[in-house]
C-alpha cells in the first residue's frame, strides 16, 4: 500500500510526462499572456477547427477585444461564416450530419482544456498517426479508436516539426483561454491582494508589539 501511494506522489510530482488513456503526455507550457501566441491559435482553430466544433460560449467581439484584434481584422480574416461580430462562436455543421459522419456530434470545444487539460490536448492534437483499419484513415496514440480524423495533417505536412509544435501549442493557448477568458486578469488581482495581505500583515505585526509592550 505504501509503495502505491509513493509511486502516484511521484507520478504526481514528475515534470516531465502526465498519464493518459493511452500513452504518456509531455507537458506543455502556455503564456495566457501573450497575444500574438493566443491570434495564431484562434486562427488556427477557425480555420482547421470550426468546421465541425463551436466554441458557443465566447463571442467573436469579446475574443477580439481580448486577443487584442481589431473588429475589421476579426469579420474580415477570422469570420468565415457571415456572422456578426457580437455572434456566438459556432460552427455551421448541423449536430444530426456530425453524428452522421463521425459517428458522434462533434463536442463544443469552449470549456475542453479546462475538462481535459493543456497537456492532454496538446498530446492529442499530435498524437495522430496512419492505421488503415480506422474509418478516416487514422489512429491516436493519446485516445485510441477515436472517430475525428487528423484535421491538422495539412500543416503537418507542411510545416517543419518545430513549427507545427509550435502551431499546436498556440491552438491549445487559444482552447486554454477560451476555458477561462479571465484568467490573466484574476492572476493580477491575486498578486494585488496578496500584496495588500502582506503590507497588512506588517501592520498588523508592528500593532501587535506596540499592545504587548504594555502587556509586558
Amino acid at each position: 500500500m505504501i509503495k502505491v501511494i509513493l509511486l502516484s506522489c511521484l507520478m504526481c510530482l514528475s515534470p516531465a510526462v502526465v498519464l493518459a488513456q493511452g500513452a504518456p503526455l509531455e507537458r506543455v507550457d502556455i503564456d495566457l499572456a501573450d497575444k500574438s501566441a493566443l491570434q495564431d491559435g484562434a486562427r488556427t482553430f477557425v480555420n482547421y477547427c470550426m468546421g465541425c466544433h463551436s466554441t458557443q460560449f465566447q463571442r467573436y467581439e469579446r475574443v477580439a477585444d481580448d486577443l487584442g484584434i481589431s473588429h475589421e481584422q476579426m469579420l474580415k480574416e477570422l469570420v468565415l461564416t457571415g456572422a456578426k461580430i457580437g455572434d456566438p462562436m459556432t460552427s455551421s455543421l448541423r449536430a444530426s450530419d456530425g453524428k452522421l459522419w463521425f459517428g458522434v456530434a462533434p463536442p463544443d470545444l469552449t470549456l475542453v482544456a479546462r475538462v481535459r487539460g493543456n497537456d492532454w490536448l496538446y498530446g492529442y492534437l499530435r498524437g495522430f498517426y496512419p492505421d488503415a483499419t480506422r474509418p478516416w484513415g487514422v489512429n491516436n496514440h493519446v485516445l485510441p479508436d477515436v472517430g475525428m480524423p487528423n484535421v491538422l495533417e495539412p500543416l503537418q505536412a507542411r510545416l517543419e516539426p518545430a513549427q507545427f509544435d509550435a502551431k499546436v501549442r498556440n491552438l491549445v493557448g487559444f482552447l486554454a483561454y477560451s476555458a477561462n477568458p479571465v484568467k490573466v486578469q484574476s492572476q493580477r488581482i491575486g498578486i494585488y491582494v496578496l500584496s495588500y495581505l502582506l503590507v497588512f500583515l506588517g501592520f498588523a505585526f508592528m500593532l501587535k508589539r506596540e499592545y504587548w509592550r504594555d502587556v509586558r
